[in-house]
Order: structure tokens, then C-alpha cells, then sequence
């Protein structure tokens, strides 16, 4: 996997919402250019008939983005604590791999939802860099241009396990290193809240 030097300008790309059917063509993609990415899994998508090995063994890192997608800010502080601990533990079971990186359902969290994470020693990772590709279906150089044209240093971009995102994949890695910039993933231990 490609990893940025010192002196490199870096992303990270990250896929939410998975594991999808096309998980396997959007490794074989990531496969093909050497990078290096970031998948926050639904527990409930997580079966054997997914590529997860493949996952991990091609590098890349799994965080836990809630059993079902639930808006976590609706419910209380046990009830997301319970929701987050579930998920992890179905794929660190699954996977048998420690799960430390967390991304709240439509990013929406609270005090409680941080709390419950931290308490679970999982760090919370937002996004810098939304590229709109939920939205994008008919327009997918759009989720091209949403990336390309807001990059900076360190900048997390957020993507999903989408056909339209799948189809413009390696045209928008070629877009970023044009830009000078390479990719990396966070450590594959929790530091801190992102």
C-alpha cells in the first residue's frame, strides 16, 4: 500500500454504509492503483459471503459505523452504548480484528454518542471532504469535482459503497495524485478524536 512520505501531501478515502456487493470491485480498483482505505461497516451487512478477509489482508482498515444506521442522537446514552458495543463486537467476531474507529450515522453525533465511543476506547472519525455521491447517481463526475476541488492536506474524504461512486473511482484517484497527493489511512491504533 502506498503510504505518503514526510514531505507528501496525504488523503484518506473512506467508504461508508458497506459491507456492499460491490465491495469486491471497489478493492479490485484500490487493488489496482495501491491505496490504501478506510470501510465503516453496518454490523447487520456484515456476513461470510462479504470480502472482509480481503479487506485486511489487502491493507486496509475497518471501523464501525452502528448495527443498522440509526440516527444515535435520538436515543439515550445506554441505548447507543449498546448499539455501538453490539456492532463492534459482531466485527471484531466476524473479522477477528480489534475495531478501533468509529463513524456516527450521518454524522450526526452528541455528547452522549462521543461519550459512548470513548468509553468503548473507539476514536470518532468525521470527515473534511463530503463528495455528495449518495446524491450523484446521474451526475457521478459531480462527486469527481466535490472532491477534487475542496483537497487539502490530512483531508478525510467520505464516500460510500455506491455503483456511481465504484464507476468514477479510479478516474478521481487519478484526479487526487494529479493534485499531489498520495494516500494513507489513520494508524491501525486509535489516537485521538479526528
Amino acid at each position: 500500500m502506498t503510504i505518503g512520505s514526510p514531505n507528501e501531501k496525504s488523503v484518506i478515502l473512506t467508504f461508508d454504509d458497506g459491507p456492499s456487493r460491490i465491495l469486491s470491485q471497489i478493492l479490485d480498483v484500490l487493488k489496482d492503483e495501491n491505496v490504501p482505505a478506510m470501510f465503516f461497516w453496518q454490523s447487520r451487512l456484515l456476513h461470510h459471503e462479504r470480502p472482509w478477509l480481503r479487506v485486511i489482508k489487502e491493507g486496509h482498515l475497518i471501523g464501525t459505523h452502528s448495527i443498522n444506521h440509526k440516527d444515535l442522537v435520538k436515543l439515550p446514552f445506554e441505548k447507543q452504548l449498546k448499539d455501538i458495543k453490539t456492532s463492534v463486537n459482531v466485527i471484531e467476531d466476524m473479522t477477528g480484528e480489534k475495531i478501533y474507529y468509529f463513524r456516527p450515522p450521518f454524522g450526526r453525533y452528541n455528547e452522549d454518542t462521543l461519550k459512548a465511543a470513548q468509553q468503548l476506547g473507539l476514536t470518532t472519525v468525521m470527515w473534511r471532504i463530503a463528495s455528495i455521491d449518495w446524491e450523484l447517481k446521474d451526475k457521478p463526475q459531480q462527486i469527481i469535482c466535490n472532491v477534487v476541488d475542496h483537497l487539502e492536506e490530512g483531508a478525510i474524504i467520505l464516500l460510500h459503497e455506491l455503483k456511481q461512486t465504484l464507476h468514477i473511482l479510479p478516474e478521481l484517484i487519478h484526479a487526487i495524485r494529479k493534485k499531489g497527493y498520495s494516500f494513507t489511512t489513520l494508524p491501525h491504533r486509535g489516537s485521538g478524536p479526528r
